[in-house]
């Protein structure tokens, strides 16, 4: 999975071969397709093990208060400048997407993270509620209004190279939708850096678990399998 990460943010999907893959392991070509029947199916799987992943990562900030959550929510999407593996990731992920349209596979797993995405943040919104951090609003609603936005702004970056236009959303976010979201006596972080998210080393990251080989020293991808 860190082999197919790596090689889609280097070589896009269009140009992306199962041998971009095999050299970032140990493996060859020919063994990959012993477990794959296409390059098609490699990144279904790719897909479900994102989804795997990000489930993780939400767990770890559960316990943190709502509005630090949220702020990690938000950084998620528009996260500052020189976060070059975070936005890999995206990039990797807007690569997928254009798939969508013409593949019924990759369209089901990109469906199921958009679902997972809007739970974890109507999940948030309604814990900020029961805490009394939040005013009264619909969390449903606001969820969806929320990620178009930021989805928006993220892929209006990639495409443009413009790092300013996240800037930009956040700080009108912050603005004009949190200041009316939080309860009086709640503030949202609006200027910290989002280049780290709150309470979570910044090697637990999606990206950073997916772009780093973090293994113990000597470690190979084979050792990695043979402990299961």
């Amino acid at each position: 999975m860190r082999a197919t990460y790596e090689a889609l943010c280097e070589h896009g999907y269009t140009a992306l071969t199962a041998q971009d893959i095999a050299d970032g392991t140990d493996k060859s070509k020919s063994l990959l397709f012993y477990h794959y029947d296409s390059k098609e199916d490699l990144l279904a799987d790719f897909l479900e093990y994102l989804s795997e992943q990000f489930d993780e990562r939400v767990a770890e900030t559960r316990a943190l208060p709502p509005v630090e959550r949220l702020a990690a929510f938000v950084d998620w999407f528009l996260y500052g400048p020189g976060e070059d593996d975070r936005q890999s990731f995206h990039v990797a992920m807007l690569e997928l997407r254009t798939q969508a349209p013409y593949n019924d596979r990759f369209r089901e797993k990109l469906r199921k993270s958009d679902d997972q995405l809007r739970e974890t943040l109507e999940e948030i919104l309604r814990d900020g509620l029961e805490a009394g951090e939040f005013r009264e609003h619909d969390p449903e609603e606001t969820a969806a209004l929320l990620i178009a936005a930021f989805d928006g702004a993220r892929i209006r970056q990639l495409t443009s190279g413009r790092d300013a236009y996240l800037r930009q959303v956040r700080a009108a976010t912050a603005t004009w939708v949190f200041d009316d979201l939080l309860a009086e006596g709640a503030s949202f972080p609006a200027d910290r850096d989002p280049s780290t998210l709150p309470g979570v080393d910044q090697q637990h990251r999606l990206a950073g678990d997916l772009g780093d080989d973090d293994r113990p020293d000597g470690e190979t991808d084979a050792d990695e399998s043979d402990r299961g």
